[in-house]
């Protein structure tokens, strides 16, 4: 996907906040039991201009149907039905809102903006954030893209209205790289497929011959590690998203799996079986010798980095049942941090680096939860029958996973710290094991 270049004014992209406006704010632990009312009209078009993508028109409102999506998604924000709309917007209203006529609707945020076609056959969409009760401006931001991109600068918009009323960085101009299933269970075929966070823009990477797991994103978002199938041997390949080209990685004697790319992108920590052991390896995303990080009796697998590099949790039964273990990013000073009872695994670092999200086994069920890096503060996110393989969202505020039912069939799922706001993520097959990207550059 071509980047997301601003091309607008220092006017038109500054960020603007008055003291008044600035007690306008989402309260991101209690914002979801109520969320803010806001209103997110059709964006308006100084002049009606046609695009590849369609006119200007329909583009304001297919714009502004992604932002009110994005937004409602969180939790935290609850867009009014344009039905309940007394008023139109027309261009002159982006700059000069109509206040009272949202305070009608009871909206207490209003985001307006517009779609123009420029010069070069590009789009730009202008994307306004007001405090109605204030009538102050809290954010205004432009973007300009080809308009087969649209929706990259609709993720932006919401993106900007979220950070700019909760606090917190966004997380809606990202993707999912999932393992797409469908056949019996006897026969499924599993394809690498990716699409935006919220399904839109659905593609798939490979074909279904060969069984893939575990695909995971690197820094730079442009290549993806997996475990691959290939020629009935399982091991780590990497697979370029530009080119569609897949690479073993190193020609490794024995079975590779469960890689994860180090923050800096330059190598990748796996789990290697060798000698009736499976260990933690480090070796570099160009090949050569891989260095052995973990040497305890039995599985260790799950690794994944701590967001400096300092740091790798991962599962391991060396105890007799999995739990999970931080080391030292070099493999010293492994020591066990779960204790709260069954057993524990797919651990993750966040993003933030203040919590590992996990699966948790045990009462008959698989559950997602998170916990301090010392293993302290656990808490269950979820409570259903086959949840597990959590992946953070780019902003650390969101987990997503895959829940099986008892029937086979697996989709994937969100929820917010809170673990109230659950929602799934609509996928045109099954889907399981899922990674969320970094936010798109």
């Amino acid at each position: 996907m071509k980047r997301l270049i601003s091309a607008l004014s220092a006017l038109l992209i500054a960020i603007i906040a008055t003291p008044a406006a600035a007690q306008l704010r989402v309260d991101i632990n209690a914002g979801i039991s109520k969320p803010m009312p806001i209103a997110v009209p059709a964006f308006t078009t100084p002049a009606l201009a046609s695009t590849v993508a369609g006119d200007t028109a329909a583009l304001g409102r297919q714009v502004a149907e992604v932002v009110s999506n994005d937004l409602a998604s969180s939790g935290l924000f609850k867009p009014i039905n344009p039905s309940a709309f007394t008023t139109t917007v027309a261009y002159a209203d982006v700059l000069a809102p109509r206040f009272p006529n949202w305070r009608t609707v009871a909206a207490q945020a209003l985001v307006t903006g517009f779609v123009q076609v420029n010069g070069d056959g590009s789009i730009t969409v202008g994307c306004y954030l007001y405090d109605v009760f204030s009538e102050e401006i809290l954010a205004r931001e432009g973007f300009s893209t080809q308009p087969a991109f649209w929706r990259r600068a609709a993720h932006k918009c919401a993106d900007a209205v979220y950070s700019r009323l909760t606090g917190e960085s966004g997380y809606f101009d990202s993707r999912i790289v999932y393992v797409s299933e469908t056949g019996s269970q006897t026969k499924r075929i599993k394809r690498l497929a990716i699409m935006d966070q919220d399904g839109a823009n659905h593609r798939f990477l490979t074909n279904g011959q060969n069984l893939v797991l575990t695909p995971r994103f690197s820094p730079s978002q442009q290549t993806i590690a997996y475990m691959s199938f290939a020629q009935n041997r399982p091991r780590v390949y990497i697979y370029n998203i530009g080119t569609g080209r897949q690479t073993l990685v190193g020609n490794l004697p024995n079975m590779s799996f469960a890689p994860r790319f180090s923050p800096d992108g330059q190598s990748l920590v796996f789990s290697m079986a060798q000698g009736g052991n499976t260990d933690i390896y480090r070796m570099s995303v160009n090949g050569g010798t891989p260095q052995r990080l973990t040497s305890a009796p039995g599985i260790d697998t799950g690794p994944s980095y701590s967001p400096d590099g300092s740091k790798i949790v991962f599962e391991s039964d060396r105890g007799g049942t999995q739990q999970l273990y931080v080391m030292n990013a070099d493999g010293s000073d492994q020591r066990r941090i779960s204790f709260g009872g069954g057993r524990y695994a797919t651990p993750v670092w966040s993003p933030r680096g203040d919590l590992i999200a996990f699966t948790r086994m045990g009462g008959g069920g698989f559950r997602i939860g998170v916990m301090r890096t010392d293993g302290s503060g656990e808490r269950l996110l979820t409570d259903s029958w086959g949840d597990e393989g959590p992946t953070w969202s780019p902003n650390g505020r969101v987990v997503m996973f895959f829940r099986s039912q008892r029937g086979g069939r697996a989709d994937l799922w969100s929820v917010d710290l809170t673990g109230v706001n659950e929602r799934r993520i609509p996928t045109p097959l099954d889907g399981s094991d899922p990674a969320w990207s970094p936010l798109l550059p």
